[in-house]
C-alpha cells in the first residue's frame, strides 16, 4: 500500500507531528487527488481533542479538501486527469438504505464513511486533508469551477455546505428576511450565500467588532442579539445559529414571523431549553441541518462558481506542525479571519 506525507496528532490533545500515513489503493472506481489545500473546521479540533466522541489514533484530520486529479480508476467516467476538484465530510456510504436512495447520503442509517476518524467498510481507518494525497471514489468526488481560487474554496466542502442545504431547504431567497446568528467561519458564509440568494440578510452578534465586515459581506444590518430581541420582533423568516454558545431560544424565537424556523448547524456544548408557549403562539419550528448531500454539494459549488463566491481566509504554512497547533488555538479563541486553510505542498 502507497504512502503520503501528512500532518498526525498521535493522541487525544497532541501536538502534529509529520509522517507517512497510508493511501487507499486506486481501485477501478477511484480518484487519487493530489492535494493543494485543506481548511481548518473547528470540528477537526473537537475531534484530535476526543470532545466528542473516541477519536481514532494516529489521526489525520480535513475534510475540506481542494485539489488536482492526478489519475483515475478504469472504469471512472466523471472526472479526468487534471481537474479541479474537492472532498468533503465523507467519502462513501452504504448505497442500499432508504435515505441514499434519495441522494441523502449525509443521512445514511448505516452511518456514512466520514472522510477522517472514521472506518471504510472494510474497517481500514480514514485518513483525511492534512496529507499531500488522498484516494477517494468518484461519486464521493465534488468537481470545483475552475474560475474559483482553490485555496479560497476549500472551506466551502464543509463550511459552505453546512450554510448552503439549509438556505435551500428553507427557500430563502427574494422577499425572504434572514439572520444570522454569528459572524464567523460558517456564519460568513451563511451571509455570502443569503445574499446572492436575494434575501434581505442580518447578521446577529454579541459585540459591534464585526459589524463592517458583515456589511462588506453583503448584509443590509449588523444587530447586536440581546438589543435585537426588542427591536426586531416578528421580523425575521428564517434565522440560522451558526455558534456553539448557549442560546437564549424564547428571544431568539421571539424575532420569527409566524411560521418562522430557526435553525441550527453550530453546536453548543449543553442542552439548549425554551418555552413551548414560544413555539406554539406563532406556528414556529426549532430545526436543525448537518452538512449536505453530494448533489446539494456539487450544486453548492457550481452556484459559488457562478457568483464568484468563496471563504475568506488565512493561509496555514505547515512547514512547522506547530503552526496547526498554533492555528487550532486561534479557531478556539475566535481569532481568524474567517477560516484557516492549509498549504498542503508544506507538509
Amino acid at each position: 500500500m502507497p504512502n503520503t506525507p501528512s500532518l498526525f496528532t498521535s493522541s487525544p490533545g497532541a501536538k502534529f507531528e509529520k509522517g507517512e500515513m497510508p493511501l487507499r489503493e486506486l481501485g477501478e472506481k477511484g480518484v487519487h487527488i493530489k492535494i493543494l489545500f485543506s481548511g481548518i473546521c473547528h470540528s477537526d479540533i473537537h475531534q484530535a481533542r476526543d470532545e466528542w466522541f473516541e477519536g481514532i489514533f494516529p489521526m489525520v484530520p480535513g475534510h475540506e479538501i481542494a485539489g488536482k486529479v492526478v489519475a483515475v480508476g478504469s472504469k471512472v467516467s466523471k472526472f479526468k486527469v487534471g481537474q479541479s476538484v474537492g472532498v468533503g465530510t465523507f467519502v462513501d456510504s452504504c448505497r442500499t438504505c432508504e435515505y441514499c436512495l434519495k441522494g441523502m447520503e449525509n443521512y445514511c442509517l448505516t452511518g456514512n464513511v466520514q472522510t477522517y476518524n472514521g472506518r471504510h467498510y472494510d474497517e481500514a481507518p480514514t485518513y483525511g486533508g492534512y496529507a499531500q494525497d488522498i484516494v477517494v471514489d468518484e461519486n464521493y468526488v465534488l468537481s470545483v469551477p475552475e474560475n474559483l481560487d482553490l485555496a479560497a474554496a476549500s472551506p466551502l466542502l464543509c463550511a459552505g455546505i453546512t450554510l448552503y442545504s439549509p438556505l435551500k431547504h428553507w427557500q430563502v431567497g427574494p422577499g425572504k428576511k434572514v439572520a444570522i446568528l454569528g459572524l464567523g467561519g460558517l456564519g460568513h458564509m451563511g451571509v455570502k450565500f443569503a445574499v446572492a440568494m436575494g434575501a434581505e440578510t442580518y447578521v446577529l452578534g454579541h459585540s459591534p467588532a464585526k459589524a463592517a465586515d458583515a456589511k462588506e459581506f453583503g448584509a443590509k444590518e449588523y444587530l447586536i442579539t440581546t438589543d435585537a430581541f426588542e427591536t426586531h420582533k416578528n421580523s425575521f423568516d428564517v434565522i440560522v445559529n451558526t455558534t456553539s454558545a448557549d442560546l437564549d431560544v424564547d428571544g431568539l424565537l421571539g424575532m420569527l414571523k409566524v411560521g418562522g424556523s430557526l435553525v441550527n448547524v453550530g453546536l453548543p456544548g449543553s442542552n439548549q431549553t425554551y418555552n413551548p408557549f414560544s413555539l406554539v403562539t406563532g406556528l414556529k419550528s426549532i430545526a436543525g441541518a448537518n452538512t449536505g448531500n453530494i448533489k446539494d454539494t456539487q450544486e453548492m459549488l457550481d452556484f459559488c462558481g457562478k457568483h464568484n463566491i468563496v471563504s475568506t481566509i488565512e493561509m496555514v504554512d505547515a512547514s512547522d506542525p506547530s503552526a496547526v497547533d498554533s492555528a487550532y488555538s486561534r479557531v478556539v479563541g475566535s481569532d481568524v479571519r474567517y477560516r484557516f486553510v492549509i498549504d498542503a505542498s508544506t507538509i
